[in-house]
């Protein structure tokens, strides 16, 4: 009799637990933003992003890449980082030095120049040049194209050929008018205070541009910097920082979405993620649960064309990669 009471209630149990799970996955969750630009809509293609401009076809983060990227490959989203300048000036880099993308040691091979750069101390910094001095320098000394060659290793007319380091305002101004519906993924790697008068440089500069307001999501590894983003500058389109997105993807695993408070517009996640185990993180699911909230699930960075395919099937917003000439071939094989 006992036993048979203690199954009785653990088969009521079972099914308070089954009820309640299948309860919270039907309650349609708030949405983290009302309007969002960077979401497509059921069956259409993912967005193209130019991951640094696109690094593969041309020298990255140049006014070149960024205008061959929009004007031959028609990207949909140019994707970048920002660092700060000495005097101010907010401009696109990868890494906090600009060693390994122009000639700032001289005539020197790229070999030699990652030699120099183990040893932090022979690294040239952004924070510690004026915008005029990076200028100076050919953003596309040691680019190479398909065949291995370093076309532009002697060009001189840099301003012209768009070969020197970028600012915010450059782009911004280059596509405003003739792509007003251009849209942007920027990272602002600068911490701590830098990173704050980083965050005030972006906000005005896209006061003077307000189409593009609401076509940048902005994202940060700092937490101090995304506390800035969400309470000084909240009209802001984020992106999910690390813990952010994790706490996502768990509650996507574990059926729960409903606890997810998050209020960022876009999840920018690879399409695996290592933890000492190996999550995969393309999956339909994860997709479509952050549909329900309005967010947007870009991928990077992506380079294979198989895996190019993989997530146009899945249905993913975006995917970014360093070669937007190849993601078009592999998009022009679904239009």
């Amino acid at each position: 009799m006992k036993k048979r009471k203690s199954l009785v209630v653990t088969g009521f149990v079972l099914a308070a637990i089954l009820l309640f799970m299948v309860t919270i996955n039907l309650i349609p969750p708030k949405k983290n933003v009302d309007t969002n630009p960077f979401v497509v809509q059921e069956g259409a293609l993912p967005m193209l992003a130019a991951h640094r401009g696109g690094g593969d076809c041309n020298p990255e983060n140049t006014m070149l890449a960024f205008r061959e990227a929009v004007n031959t490959y028609h990207v949909d989203i140019i994707e970048s980082d920002l660092y700060l300048t000495k005097d101010g000036y907010l401009v696109y880099n990868h890494d906090a030095y600009v060693d390994e993308t122009c000639n700032v040691n001289g005539d020197v091979s790229i070999a030699e120049v990652k030699a120099l750069c183990q040893t932090t101390s022979n690294r040239h910094y952004i924070e510690d040049m004026t915008l005029a001095q990076l200028q100076t320098y050919n953003f596309g000394y040691y680019f190479t194209n398909s065949n291995g060659d370093r076309i532009y290793k002697d060009e001189t007319n840099l301003a012209d050929t768009g070969l020197q380091i970028a600012t915010i305002e450059q782009l911004f101004e280059e596509f405003y008018t003739s792509n007003p519906n251009l849209l942007f993924i920027v990272e602002i790697k600068n911490e701590g205070e830098r990173g704050f008068e980083a965050c005030k440089i972006l906000y005005e500069t896209l006061q003077r541009y307000p189409n593009y307001m609401d076509q940048i999501v902005v994202g940060t590894f700092h937490d101090e910097i995304e506390t800035e983003l969400k309470d000084k500058y909240p009209s802001l389109m984020r992106g999910a920082p690390m813990g952010t997105a994790a706490k996502f993807l768990v509650t996507q695993m574990l059926g729960v979405n409903l606890f997810d408070n998050g209020d960022f517009a876009c999840l920018q996640i690879p399409m695996e993620y290592d933890v000492g185990i190996t999550l995969n993180l393309a999956k339909s699911n994860y997709i479509r649960r952050a549909h329900r909230r309005n967010v947007a699930v870009q991928y990077w960075t992506i380079n294979d064309a198989d895996e190019m395919r993989m997530l146009i099937e899945l249905g993913c917003d975006c995917i970014m990669t360093d070669n937007p000439a190849l993601l078009n071939q592999v998009l022009e094989e679904y239009r």
